[in-house]
C-alpha cells in the first residue's frame, strides 16, 4: 500500500498542536528549545515546545569528533559546569602534521584556527544527552524514537508542522497486527534540524529554492573510532591534526587523534566527498591511516570501544542556503554552519538554535504565525558566528585546488592576513558544482589495494557496525530507496565500478551474482546503515534517495 492508501484507509491522523515543533534532538535543535523556555520564563509567557528525535534516545544517532568550543553553551547556559554538563577534558595541546607513508613533518605554523586553546575534547553524544536534560527541566516536550517522515503544509503553502512516520508497517509497505498510524505535530513555526543532509530539510531547499544562487553545498564523511589505550600512551587533552598520506595529494582528506580522560582517545579521518577516483574507499582510508606509525604508536596494546560514521556538510557561508521560509527555519548542520577550518560544528548548532528560537519567541508572542522568521537570519548577519564563517569562506574551496596549493592558501588566509589586520580574506574563491559530479569513470582511474584488516588494529565494515550497536527491525520497508532499480547494474556498476559498495561505511551496497548466474545485482542491507547519508549525497546519478526509517531504528553510540 502507498501511504496515501493507508491515510485513506487508516485516517484521519491525529494531532498536536504547539508553538515551536522542533525536528531533531541535537544540539541545534535542543538550544533551540532551551531558548525557547528561558525567553518564555524571562518575560512570564506560555510556550509550548516539543523536539521530535528519530534515534532511541537524545544523542543515540550525534557522532562528531568532537572538540566543542563553549563559547555559544556559555551564552545559552552560562552556569554549565555548576549543572555538570560534561566537558571534562581541556585540551593541553596542539600539533599537526604532514603525512607521508612513514614519516611524518609536524607544521612550524600553527593558524588560529588550529588553536584550541579554552576548548574541550568532548564526546557530543554525552552533551546532547545532558543538553535534553536541562531542556526537558524548563519544560521541552521531547519524543524520542519519533521520525519526522512528512513535511505538512498549510493551504498557502506554508509549512504547517510535520508528521511522523507509521509503525508497524512489513517489508512492502502493508501494515503489520502491530501497525500504529502516525501522528501529525502542528506548529506556528517548525525549526528544522535534523543535522547534515537532512531528509526534510533537503526538500525544503529544493522546494522553496532556498539555495537559488549559492555556491553548490559540499560534504565530507568522518569515519570515527573510539578506544581505550594503555595508560603510558595516553595524554590527556591532546590534539592531533593530520593531513597527507593515506590519500593523494588532489583528494581532500585528513585524521585526527584527540585524548579524552579516562584513557580514551577519540580519532577518525574525513574524507571529502568531492573525490574523483570512484575505487576509493573512505572506510578503508581510514583503516590504512591507523597504521602510520604515529597513529600506531598510540593504539597498540589498546581496544576499539565504538565505531560510527557521518556526513560533514563543509561548504561554508559560501554555500548556506537561505534559512527561512514561511512557518520554518533550518538551523545547525541542517544548514550547513559547520567552520569546516576548525573542524567545529557544534557552538555554531547551539548559536543558531539560539536565534531561531529568539526569532520565533518574538512572533509567537506578537500573535504572528507561518510567515518568515526574517529576524533570524538578520541577526546571524550580525553575530560572531557569521564574522568567524566569514573568514573560513574558502578554505575548502583551496583544497579543491590540491593539498600543496590548499595549505599554501589556507596558510596565507588563517594565519599571515590576521597578522595584516585582515578580518576576513579580500577575494572569494567559488564552488562550481556539486560533489556527485566529480566522479571519473573507473576506467580512467587507477585501482586502490587495501590491506586486509588485522582485527587488532584495523577491522572490517560488518564488525565496525556491530560495535555501533546499530540496529534495524528487518521486517520494515527499506529506508533506502532507488528511483530506479536498473541504474545501479547499467550505469553506476557498468560505467563507475559500483562505488556505492566502497564510499558506504557499513556494508550496506553490495553487488552480488543473479541467481540465475548471469551479471550482477545490488543487494542492499538496509539493516547495517548508520544514518551517515553518504549515499545520498555521492550516488554519481542521484539514483539512492535516503528516508527515515521506523523510529529508534539506526545505530545506538555510546560515548561518541
Amino acid at each position: 500500500m502507498t501511504p496515501q492508501q493507508i491515510l485513506e484507509q487508516y485516517g484521519p491522523r491525529e494531532s498536536m498542536e504547539y508553538d515551536v515543533v522542533i525536528v531533531g534532538g541535537g544540539p541545534a535543535g535542543l538550544a533551540t528549545g532551551i531558548r525557547l523556555k528561558q525567553l518564555a520564563a524571562e518575560k512570564g509567557q506560555e510556550v509550548s515546545v516539543c523536539v521530535l528525535e528519530k534515534g532511541s534516545e537524545p544523542g543515540a544517532h550525534i557522532l562528531s569528533g568532537a572538540i566543542m568550543d563553549p563559547r555559544a553553551l556559555n551564552e545559552l547556559i552560562p552556569n554549565w559546569k555548576e549543572l555538570g554538563a560534561p566537558l571534562n577534558q581541556p585540551v593541553t595541546g596542539d600539533s599537526f602534521l604532514f603525512l607521508t607513508e612513514g614519516g611524518a613533518l609536524k607544521s612550524p605554523i600553527l593558524p588560529e584556527c588550529f588553536h584550541n586553546d579554552g576548548n574541550y575534547v568532548i564526546s557530543l553524544g554525552n552533551v546532547t544527552r545532558w543538553l535534553a536534560q536541562q531542556a526537558e527541566g524548563l519544560g521541552v516536550e521531547i519524543f524520542p524514537g519519533f521520525s519526522a517522515a512528512e513535511v505538512l503544509y498549510n493551504d498557502d503553502g506554508s509549512v504547517k508542522g510535520v508528521a511522523t512516520g507509521n509503525l508497524g508497517l512489513g517489508k512492502h509497505g502493508e501494515p503489520l497486527d502491530s501497525f500504529q498510524l502516525g501522528m501529525e505535530l502542528h506548529g506556528k513555526y517548525t525549526v528544522f534540524a535534523e543535522g547534515s543532509r537532512g531528509h526534510l530539510g533537503k526538500q525544503l531547499i529544493a522546494k522553496f529554492k532556498l539555495d537559488a544562487g549559492k555556491d553548490p553545498q559540499s560534504y565530507a564523511i568522518g569515519i570515527k573510532e573510539l578506544w581505550e589505550v594503555e595508560p603510558g600512551r595516553h595524554k590527556p587533552g591532546e590534539v592531533l591534526h593530520t593531513a597527507g598520506w593515506p590519500v593523494d595529494p588532489s583528494t581532500y582528506g585528513g585524521g585526527f587523534l584527540y585524548h579524552m580522560e579516562d584513557n580514551k582517545v577519540t580519532l577518525g579521518y574525513i574524507t571529502g566527498l568531492d573525490y574523483s577516483n570512484p575505487w576509493l574507499s573512505p572506510f578503508e582510508e581510514m583503516q590504512r591511516w591507523k597504521t602510520h606509525p604515529r597513529i600506531r604508536e598510540v593504539l597498540e596494546g589498546g581496544k576499539r570501544i565504538s565505531y560510527g560514521a557521518r556526513a560533514i556538510t563543509a561548504g561554508g557561508i559560501l554555500s548556506l542556503p537561505k534559512t527561512v521560509f514561511p512557518g520554518g527555519a533550518l538551523v545547525g548542520c541542517e544548514a550547513g554552519y559547520l567552520n569546516v577550518s576548525r573542524i567545529k560544528g557544534s557552538h555554531a548548532a547551539i548559536k543558531t538554535g539560539m536565534l531561531a528560537a529568539e526569532a520565533a519567541f518574538d512572533a509567537v508572542t506578537a500573535g504572528r504565525q507561518h510567515d518568515e522568521l526574517s529576524a533570524y537570519p538578520a541577526a546571524f548577519e550580525k553575530s560572531w558566528l557569521y564574522e568567524e564563517l566569514d573568514k573560513a569562506r574558502n578554505f575548502k574551496q583551496w583544497f579543491k585546488k590540491g593539498l600543496y596549493v590548499g595549505t599554501v592558501m589556507n596558510g596565507i588566509e588563517q594565519w599571515l592576513l590576521p597578522k595584516l589586520g585582515f578580518k576576513a580574506p579580500p577575494w572569494t574563491i567559488h564552488r562550481p558544482a556539486p560533489d556527485h559530479t566529480y566522479l571519473k569513470p573507473a576506467a580512467e582511474c587507477a585501482k586502490i589495494t587495501y590491506p586486509k584488516p588485522d582485527g587488532k588494529l584495523t577491522f572490517d565494515r560488518l564488525s565496525s557496525v556491530f560495535v555501533s550497536n546499530t540496529n534495524h527491525g528487518e521486517d520494515q520497508p527499506a529506508h533506502l530507496t532507488l528511483k530506479d532499480a536498473s541504474v545501479p547494474v547499467n550505469i553506476n556498476l557498468a560505467k563507475y565500478g559500483g562505488p556505492e559498495s566502497r564510499y558506504c561505511p557499513a556494508g550496506v551496497y553490495e553487488f552480488v551474482p543473479n541467481e540465475s548466474g548471469a551479471g550482477e545485482r545490488l543487494q542492499i542491507n538496509a539493516q547495517n546503515c548508520v544514518h551517515c547519508k553518504t549515499c545520498d549525497i555521492k550516488d554519481p546519478t542521484q539514483n539512492i534517495v535516503w528516508v527515515t526509517p521506523e523510529g529508534g531504528g539506526g545505530p545506538n553510540y555510546s560515548g561518541m
